[in-house]
């Protein structure tokens, strides 16, 4: 199969989008599938994370008049613009199935691009725009089939819910060791903001972590990713800090070291669920609007506590920690943690693909 997968990445968009893709991306290589990526050219962040797939960037965003949906800044150009620049970078040359992730496209670039594409994946997580696609991937806890309908044609088959979660194999591969760890007492605590933190909500996080009682914790562990712009702010704020902090910056064995954790402060994204498959507990940071429906799911799942908005957390963590903390209740949020994701839906997603190649 030849696969071209449209997404973006940036300082303001964030790291997930691109990152689920190639996490498929791998999946499909591993089956001897050819896999292409067409970015718009934001802050460079693609071309330092796409390495082992073919990269084509397209021109920075120009300034010119944008549709009319709700994340049409996200895109940056008008769909005509994007899908004209998508089909030069494929070069006129056909692929099995295209893959959108982007909250900027809608059916209208779908159908523009179907001249090259055998097939379109749409990867969403809003329910909020018309996708004329062949295959519909929502990964969220609390998403419905039936929130597509009208959205979708009807021959649309629809992956829905953490069954279909785009994780890494190395997520499934430490869920036992994981599970096996008894998450009694707050003995490793993790922070965990996502791969960018534009706005520099880890240091939020540890101002106010900093005024919470917390008990004789052995490690906190603050991650931050490679391209994070705050990084200097924080090792100063590190210095004078209260409690010993290891800060780790752009490591690759991210679930080995959840593995070991307790407890983690992290973005309500997609790491989300990357917790989940881990039975790992969470009190979650909500970092952009999409990512509140997912965090209220979990607090209502009893796998985590939702912080609400970086500007709360003087409020919201003090009192989260104490609930945490209190017995048997680290342990009863970790068991509901494992129950919501297995980490094994980039297989499945995969295997939908290559099924629909073969009809």
């Amino acid at each position: 199969m030849r696969i071209a997968f449209r997404v973006d990445a940036g300082h303001r968009l964030g790291l997930g989008h691109l990152m689920r893709c190639l996490t498929l991306a791998d999946q499909l290589r591993a089956h001897g599938a050819h896999c292409q990526f067409v970015c718009r050219q934001q802050t460079g962040l693609a071309g330092s994370l796409v390495r082992d797939h073919p990269l084509s960037l397209l021109p920075a965003p120009d300034g010119q008049a944008l549709d009319d949906l709700p994340h049409a800044a996200w895109l940056g150009v008008s769909q005509a613009q994007d899908a004209a620049d998508t089909l030069k970078a494929l070069e006129g040359s056909p692929v099995d199935w295209l893959v959108t992730d982007h909250y900027g496209l809608d059916a209208r670039w779908h159908r523009a691009l179907r001249p090259q594409a055998g097939r379109i994946l749409a990867i969403d997580d809003l329910a909020d725009r018309e996708q004329a696609a062949d295959l519909l991937l929502d990964q969220n806890l609390g998403r419905a089939a039936a929130d597509y309908d009208g959205l979708v044609p009807a021959t649309c088959q629809r992956l829905i819910g953490l069954q279909f979660a785009l994780l890494r194999e190395e997520f499934s591969r430490w869920r036992p060791t994981s599970l096996q760890r008894q998450r009694h007492r707050l003995q490793h605590l993790m922070i965990s903001l996502g791969g960018v933190d534009a706005d520099n909500a880890s240091g939020r996080v540890l101002q106010a972590l900093a005024a919470c009682a917390l008990p004789d914790i052995e490690a906190i562990t603050l991650v931050l990713g490679p391209a994070a712009p705050h990084r200097e702010a924080l090792e100063t704020l590190l210095e004078r800090y209260p409690h010993p902090v290891n800060l780790q910056v752009g490591i690759n064995n991210m679930a080995e070291r959840l593995a070991t954790t307790d407890l983690v402060i992290g973005a309500a994204g997609s790491s989300a669920w990357e917790r989940c498959c881990l039975g790992l507990p969470s009190l979650l940071v909500v970092m952009a609007d999409n990512q509140r429906p997912g965090a209220e799911a979990l607090k209502h799942a009893g796998a985590s506590l939702s912080l609400g908005w970086p500007g709360a957390l003087e409020e919201t963590l003090p009192r989260a920690m104490r609930e945490v903390l209190a017995a048997g209740r680290l342990l009863e949020m970790s068991q509901n943690a494992a129950a919501i994701c297995d980490g094994l839906g980039v297989q499945r997603v995969a295997d939908a693909l290559r099924e629909g190649s073969d009809e």
